[in-house]
């Protein structure tokens, strides 16, 4: 007896057989003995089908009839009464009448549940209703915040439906679908594991564990040459970190703001580069480590700047960014770049900061006038008002949480991760990468490029910038500095941090000692990782796994009983 599971199929074999040529003797109606026509085995098998028990997935049930029945099909169509058009015209409205009614129909008799359904069983475990704060709860466990732009209109369609629920809380199947409807695809791939760090909370565990070592930490002084961070607490301790795919975590001080300084050298070369060109840029800058302090008067054998991480050399890079226009629109412009850059997070101003620095700044108009005697700026460039856009980018303020999410566009090819929008160009951001890996930390570049292997810039308010490509950006930020000028507990965090985990630019050479590899769920096998998918095609991926979805009722006592089969999204066997 042939079964077969669903309309979908009879309407695909019927319109595959439609394509070949009639027999002549279309109009016999006999059958032979032992022989049924074709469209009473459709009929039989839907009847059948009703009244089966056991619930099975399509996979199980249309693959093997549909690859043994085309053939036999074929040779029955001659002794059917009706037309092989007739029936797909009367299938065809058939399945127009049904509806969304006919849709969930199918999934009932063990066709694939929609991803909204399966979000909600996955969440729901077995209950018919589930509390918005045991949603938020678990979105919260994948990484994800509810402040996410990109769930911006999940979070306002599930704060209007509550309004309309009698007890403000709780949401049945279908509201809760219409909640997450807009961010379906998104939400599933959260949900399934299938972000570049898919055992979130284990990872984060061990953060928080790196950030408890290194708080113990007392050693180093706040810098005091410019007198207004001389006034932030020693004790302010934060670690931040973004992957390229959104997921956050933050521990301690993390929304304390603190100005940038150096750390928005790295960020305005980009622009630079982004603006005009690698060629034109390097035309005024050198790319290597000078092995010098980072505001010694000194230029390289060309008379340029050694490289844009130094001092010298972010003066130039200033002089590049919109010349034409004034201070004002420059600063403007480049505040709004940083603004994206963080996905629109804090990114503001420390007015006192910028006058503190620029009172302060004996030994950088030192460097300016040095700059300007060897014509390092482009012809025509005020250089006092070039220093004077040079202290308001110092003192950029940023919270941990915003940087995190600027360093991340960077490990994330230029893209911020939490709103899809490209920032930067590949080519900015692959050559400051490269030169934030070679000439980031001061003169303490080549050691932290040795044991630590990730490109990375600091700041002597006590910030580092860190970006480990394709995986995350993180920023960790504390006052106390060491004698190089970098802060000593976040030097201490990104040591223990690589050697935790196999983060380092040549940890995963052959034959080398293995670390963990968060990248890996268990840590035993490498997760696939997806760019942005569709609804159609994440269904598609899914379908290939159905047979191995693990099947949870409410009464597993009573196999018998007429209960809903709950499908587990993050219960796929890989």
């Amino acid at each position: 007896m042939l079964h077969f599971r669903s309309s979908t199929v009879l309407k695909e074999l019927f319109e595959a057989t439609l394509k070949r040529p009639f027999p002549v003797y279309r109009e016999k109606t006999w059958l032979p003995t032992g022989s049924r026509c074709f469209c009473c085995l459709g009929a039989t098998s839907v009847d059948a089908r009703a009244t089966s028990a056991p619930l099975k997935l399509l996979n199980a049930a249309a693959h093997r009839p549909a690859l043994r029945t085309a053939p036999r099909a074929a040779s029955l169509r001659s002794y059917c009464v009706k037309t092989e058009a007739e029936e797909v015209e009367e299938q065809l409205k058939k399945d127009g009448a049904a509806g969304e009614a006919d849709s969930d129909k199918r999934r009932n008799a063990g066709i694939l549940p929609s991803l909204e359904d399966l979000l909600f069983y996955t969440v729901a475990e077995g209950q018919e209703t589930i509390p918005a704060h045991k949603f938020l709860t678990a979105l919260k466990a994948t990484g994800l915040r509810s402040g996410d732009p990109r769930l911006k209109e999940c979070m306002e369609t599930l704060k209007e439906t509550l309004k309309k629920t009698s007890d403000g809380v709780t949401l049945d199947r279908h509201l809760f679908k219409k909640c997450v409807q807009s961010n379906i695809v998104l939400l599933t791939q959260a949900f399934r594991k299938k972000f570049v760090i898919p055992d979130f909370q284990s990872f984060t565990s061990h953060i928080d564990e790196l950030y408890e070592n290194a708080k113990n930490l007392t050693g180093g002084q706040v810098a005091d040459y410019i007198p207004q961070l001389a006034k932030f607490s020693p004790d302010l301790w934060a670690v931040s970190l973004c992957t390229v795919d959104g997921q956050r975590h933050t521990v301690g001080d993390t929304k304390v703001p603190f100005c940038m300084q150096s750390c928005v050298k790295p960020l305005k070369y980009a622009v630079a580069v982004h603006d005009h060109s690698t060629e034109y840029v390097h035309s005024f800058i050198g790319k290597e480590p000078s092995g010098l302090r980072f505001n010694k008067l000194f230029l390289n054998e060309d008379d340029k700047p050694h490289n844009p991480m130094v001092n010298a050399g972010a003066i130039v890079c200033t002089s590049l960014i919109k010349q034409s226009v004034s201070n004002a629109e420059k600063f403007d412009y480049v505040m709004n770049f940083l603004k994206k850059m963080a996905g629109n997070e804090y990114v503001g101003f420390s007015n006192a900061t910028f006058q503190s620095e620029r009172e302060s700044g004996d030994r950088n108009f030192a460097i300016g006038y040095y700059l300007k005697e060897k014509k390092c700026f482009p012809e025509g460039t005020d250089m006092t008002s070039v220093l004077d856009l040079y202290f308001q980018l110092c003192s950029i303020e940023v919270t941990c949480e915003s940087a995190s999410v600027m360093a991340a566009t960077l490990a994330n090819g230029g893209i911020c991760p939490i709103t899809g929008e490209r920032v930067l160009s590949p080519e900015a951001v692959r050559n400051t990468l490269s030169l934030m890996h070679s000439c980031g930390m001061y003169d303490f570049s080549g050691q932290f490029a040795f044991h630590v292997g990730l490109p990375a810039k600091s700041g002597v308010s006590g910030g580092i910038l860190l970006v480990v490509p394709n995986v995350m950006g993180i920023v960790c930020w504390s006052p106390p500095l060491d004698k190089l000028g970098n802060s000593v507990r976040g030097i201490q965090f990104c040591t223990d941090l690589v050697e935790l985990f196999n983060f380092h630019n040549y940890d995963n050479l052959r034959h080398f000692a293995k670390k963990h590899d968060p990248r890996r769920e268990g840590g035993d096998q490498r997760q696939q990782t997806f760019g942005p998918m569709d609804y159609e095609s994440l269904q598609q991926e899914l379908a290939l796994k159905a047979p191995l979805w693990k099947k949870v009722s409410p009464t597993e006592s009573n196999e018998d009983s007429s209960t809903t089969v709950v499908y587990r999204m993050d219960k796929v066997i890989e």
